[in-house]
C-alpha cells in the first residue's frame, strides 16, 4: 500500500506476479479510501486478510498526514497478523514501474511536495537510484536535470522545468509489491517502514505561544 501521494492505491501479490489492485487520486481522502481499497482487493482475489504473510508500504518522500495514513495502516496489519513490513521508497516504485512500461535510464522521477516544491531523485535505470531523494523547487533542478526524462506529477506541474514528462503519473502498489518481491527475492534488505518526510510536518506548535494560567 502507498499513501505518500494523492494516490491511495494497494495490491496483493503472490510473490510472482499481482492478484488484484486498486487506485484512487484523492488528496484529501487518504484515511477513509484505503480500508475499503484493502477490502476490495481482498475481495476480488477471494482471500481473507489472515492469508497475507507479510506487508510492503511506501515510506514517502510525501507530506506528512497523507504519508502516516499508510504507514499506521501497515503496522497495524503487521501486528495484527505477525507478519513482517517492509518499506520502499515511494519514488522507487515509481521508477520501477516506468521501467516496466519501457523507459529506459538514466531519468529522473518527481512528485508534488505542494509549497510549489517537488520530492525528487535521479535514476541509472528502473532499479537503481542514484543518491538520495530530495525536495526542491523545479527551477532549481532543472538545470541539472535538462536533458533527461522525468517520471511522474511534478513533472505533469511543471512542464516548464521537466518539458520530458513521462509516465505514470501516480505511484500503484502493485508496482511496489513487484520490487519488494523482487529485492527479497534477491536476499536483499528492504527499508524499515519509517516515514521519508524530508522536511517539518506543515502543522507545528508555536514557539512563543501565551501561557494562560488562572488568578
Amino acid at each position: 500500500m502507498d499513501t505518500a501521494t494523492p494516490a491511495v492505491t494497494v495490491a496483493l501479490h503472490d510473490g510472482a506476479s499481482v492478484i488484484a489492485s486498486s487506485g484512487q487520486v484523492d488528496a484529501r481522502r487518504h484515511g477513509e479510501l484505503l480500508l475499503p481499497a484493502v477490502d476490495r482487493v481482498l475481495a476480488e482475489a477471494g482471500v481473507k486478510l489472515d492469508a497475507v504473510t507479510g506487508v510492503v508500504v511506501g515510506v514517502g518522500p510525501g507530506p506528512y498526514t497523507g504519508l502516516r495514513v499508510g504507514l499506521v495502516t501497515a503496522a497495524t496489519f503487521g501486528s495484527a497478523l505477525a507478519a513482517p513490513v517492509h518499506g520502499i521508497c515511494t519514488l522507487d516504485g515509481l521508477a520501477y514501474a516506468a521501467g516496466q512500461g519501457g523507459l529506459e535510464g538514466p531519468f529522473a522521477v518527481a512528485t508534488d511536495a505542494r509549497r510549489k516544491e517537488v520530492y525528487w531523485a535521479r535514476y541509472e535505470d528502473a532499479r537503481t537510484r542514484t543518491g538520495d531523494p530530495a525536495v526542491d523547487r523545479p527551477a532549481d533542478i532543472a538545470e541539472a536535470l535538462a536533458g533527461l526524462p522525468v517520471v511522474g506529477q511534478g513533472a505533469v506541474l511543471y512542464p516548464e522545468a521537466f518539458p520530458d514528462a513521462r509516465g505514470p503519473e501516480h505511484v500503484a502498489a502493485g508496482a511496489l509489491a513487484a520490487l519488494a518481491a523482487e529485492r527479497l527475492a534477491a536476499g536483499q534488505e528492504l527499508l524499515e517502514p519509517q516515514p521519508l518526510y524530508l522536511r517539518r510536518p506543515d502543522a507545528q506548535v508555536p514557539k512563543n505561544y501565551k501561557v494562560v494560567t488562572p488568578k
